[in-house]
């Protein structure tokens, strides 16, 4: 049985698992408090959290999915990112930070049911954002309808256009 302060973490663990669309995991030994306060900073600008928790305190609080967590992204001291919004975002700053610091290694992360080792960590960093991937999509859908309008009102214009000029090479010719 933990004991209240153990308890108190793993609630505290829960709310912020509860409320975050996936988890990213990585080794902090090495970093000054300084550096920490940075990454924490950035990450909280991009929509996400870092806190080091215990791994068995993480596990229970993660309840069910702790199971398909993989061993190797609890092992060792670990600092556990909780993001809310814009995965990329978060997985390009941690994964940046890492880069310039040396020191900081990304262990992987937990998104949707499924662990993503570094390597996928760092694709993941690659991605636009949410925001500008909808933009992509919703352009990639709007283009050929804007060019369906395009050659529909073309079809409808073209007999007005050639009637109009019949019109005017008349009055022309009448006056």
């Amino acid at each position: 049985m933990p004991t209240t302060h153990k308890a108190q973490i793993i609630e505290q663990a829960q709310e912020w698992y509860g409320k975050s669309v996936g988890v990213l995991f990585a080794d902090y030994r090495g970093l000054s408090v300084k550096q920490i306060q940075a990454i924490r900073a950035q990450l909280k600008e991009k929509g996400g959290e870092m806190h080091v928790i215990k791994n068995t305190l993480f596990k229970r609080a993660a309840g069910d999915d702790a199971a398909k967590i993989k061993d190797e992204l609890l092992h060792g001291p670990t600092a556990v990112t909780f993001v809310y919004q814009n995965e990329s975002e978060c997985a390009k700053a941690l994964v940046d930070f890492a880069k310039s610091s040396k020191k900081l290694v990304v262990k992987g992360g937990f998104f949707a049911g499924k662990c993503f080792n570094e390597a996928e960590v760092e694709s993941l960093s690659k991605l636009p954002s949410r925001d500008v991937l909808i933009a992509q999509v919703i352009g990639t859908i709007a283009a050929p309808l804007s060019n369906l309008v395009g050659t529909v009102e073309a079809i409808y214009a073209q007999p007005i256009r050639t009637v109009y000029a019949v019109a005017d090479k008349a009055n022309e010719e009448s006056a």
